[in-house]
């Protein structure tokens, strides 16, 4: 399988998604847009990932790459691809999908758990997102639920936390792909962002735990076994 990944910025990688490409044989082709690369290709492919990023789905003034990028996923989803957005990659998927993207009501920094929705469809890619899987957030705008799609989880801080669009499109508001290096680059690079909100942990809570870096791993790994038709 062909993955194509959208990147946004250099210090937001694929983390384990490159992992689980290499251990499962796949090809893992990066877009750095960042660096002037462009968004299509995803005809080329089987499987779409945008990334997160800082940046918000209104830069398109700011960010030329956005508005291409916009209609590249618009397109890999006509065209029945498996597309899988995380954090400002999921917010793209909604917006694509004409769901408005907002401020929400809390910035959410750090490790906290998810409340499966019980109107969540009983089995697929999904199915990996469990109630209480404790996952990594770091995001302070959120999406509204694209027409035809549901809702997977929420938390405390944030009421759309995932959702599915037929059963090849999953948008995540949350990090499974992070790594202690990723987080890292986070704290290092975003540390301006952690205002001490109620849902802002600091960075040594962020990093203390590395079994949660672990468990969140193993649910990117069988909910990307299940968007790409594989077996664990």
């Amino acid at each position: 399988m062909r993955i194509r990944v959208l990147q946004h910025v250099p210090f937001e990688g694929p983390g384990t998604i490159a992992d689980w490409a290499l251990c499962r044989g796949h090809t893992l082709e990066i877009a750095p847009l960042f660096d002037g690369a462009s968004p299509d290709g995803a005809a080329a492919c089987d499987m779409l990932v945008v990334l997160g990023g800082p940046m918000s789905v209104h830069d398109e003034a700011a960010l030329p790459w956005l508005a291409p990028e916009k209609r590249a996923i618009a397109r890999a989803i006509a065209d029945g691809k498996a597309v899988l957005g995380i954090c400002l990659g999921a917010q793209l998927i909604a917006e694509a999908l004409g769901a408005e993207v907002t401020r929400n009501p809390h910035r959410e920094i750090g490790w906290f758990p998810l409340r499966r929705d019980p109107t969540a469809p009983p089995a697929g890619p999904g199915d990996a997102l469990a109630d209480g899987l404790v996952a990594f957030h770091w995001h302070g705008e959120t999406f509204g639920m694209p027409a035809g799609a549901a809702r997977l989880a929420s938390t405390e801080a944030c009421a759309n936390q995932a959702f599915i669009f037929g059963e090849r499109v999953i948008g995540l508001q949350f990090h499974l792909e992070t790594t202690p290096e990723n987080a890292r680059n986070l704290v290092a690079h975003c540390a301006d962002e952690m205002d001490g909100g109620p849902f802002v942990q600091d960075p040594r809570s962020i990093l203390a735990d590395g079994t949660r870096f672990a468990d969140a791993n193993r649910a990117m790994a069988r909910l990307l076994d299940a968007l790409g038709g594989e077996s664990a």
